[in-house]
């Protein structure tokens, strides 16, 4: 099965609201016009092209990301405030047939090697296609996206993802989080991203919905945003908690009645803020999480329950995960002992640009 089907098995009939806030976007709308674009794209450049998304989390992203999923091409999302000699890098290294992007990016970075698709054309009629479904058993080995990480020399490096990966990560993630169609995530953090990238993954495939925030400096709007919008979860890195902390007068003070659930990632957040927050918000819950890109997202959590026990703790694998620590030998550690953490599982990644 190929991810996108994965991702609307359950939902691409339904006129539920998906994308909520200044963009309305419903299940069945982001499906057929994925669906649309998705044949033009296999029509016009086939399939297992890389092909780069250069736009911020709005619905052109939604669309264009999906439709290059659906028609089994390579997604490669990246920061739209990238500088140009990393374009240039990764657009040598990947050799993309196509870029969508927004008209200021063009100008801005002086493209003119790669044929680009902008939001005010996607309405074109070259680009509305019928999706012709296959049966077929799709290869899920396949790479379904590229997510590029600074790495630790500095240097853009390329994790290739599969459709495999993102399926495996995407339901062990609704297992322990236990997702619903009830959920709705404020998403503040960018889908080229794999963090973010896994909160659009998991509320499409239970039926939930997202509210896009791309301006968190604005702390004003964020509380707004939780609270008209209703949403039940929030997801965020270290730096996103430490500012709605300590750096907002009214967040702590501010009552969040639908608030469920807050997730964190992306780097370790000292416990005294954690216990700050759940101090000042006891009957929310604060989930620590521990992940990778090479990971698909996703490799541990630690249980609400767990968390006075084990603090400081990045806790146990997601269901489908093996964790253990070994030392330079490859043994496992004892209790205390320091080691490297090692992983298995179906989310982990393919094969990286350097191997």
């Amino acid at each position: 099965m190929n991810a996108f089907d994965y991702f609307f098995e359950k939902t691409s009939g339904l006129e539920k609201l998906f994308l909520v806030g200044k963009e309305n976007v419903t299940f069945k709308q982001l499906f057929d016009s994925s669906c649309s674009l998705a044949a033009y794209l296999e029509k016009e450049y086939g399939r297992n092209r890389n092909v780069i998304l250069l736009s911020a989390n709005n619905e052109f992203f939604l669309i264009a990301y999906f439709a290059i999923i659906k028609s089994g091409n390579v997604c490669i999302p990246l920061d739209p405030n990238i500088e140009k000699e990393n374009l240039n890098y990764i657009t040598n290294l990947t050799k993309p047939v196509l870029m969508f992007m927004t008209r200021d990016l063009e100008q801005k970075l002086g493209l003119d090697q790669v044929n680009p698709i902008f939001p005010d054309t996607l309405n074109n009629r070259e680009h509305k296609e019928p999706w012709k479904e296959v049966n077929e058993d799709y290869d899920q080995e396949l790479c379904a996206e590229i997510i590029f990480t600074s790495g630790s020399t500095g240097v853009p490096k390329g994790v290739m993802i599969s459709h495999k990966n993102l399926i495996a990560n995407t339901e062990s993630i609704i297992n322990y989080l236990k997702l619903s169609e009830n959920d709705r995530m404020l998403v503040v953090l960018p889908f080229y991203y794999c963090y973010g990238l896994s909160l659009l993954h998991t509320h499409l495939r239970v039926g939930g919905s997202i509210v896009l925030n791309n301006a968190f400096i604005f702390l004003g709007g964020v509380i707004k945003n939780l609270i008209e919008h209703r949403c039940t979860g929030f997801a965020g890195v270290p730096s996103h908690f430490q500012i709605l902390l300590r750096k907002s007068d009214n967040f702590k003070k501010t009552e969040f009645p639908d608030l469920k659930y807050v997730t964190q990632a992306g780097g370790k957040l000292a416990p005294i803020f954690i216990d700050e927050f759940r101090n000042a918000f006891p009957d929310v819950t604060f989930i620590v999480m521990y992940g990778q890109t090479e990971a698909t997202a996703r490799l541990s959590y630690l249980p609400p329950y767990l968390y006075e026990q084990k603090k400081g703790s990045m806790g146990k694998g997601i269901p489908g995960v093996e964790l253990k620590v070994v030392n330079e030998k490859g043994r496992l550690v004892k209790p205390g002992e320091v080691g490297e953490v090692i992983a298995h599982g179906d989310n982990r990644h393919m094969v990286n640009e350097k191997d």
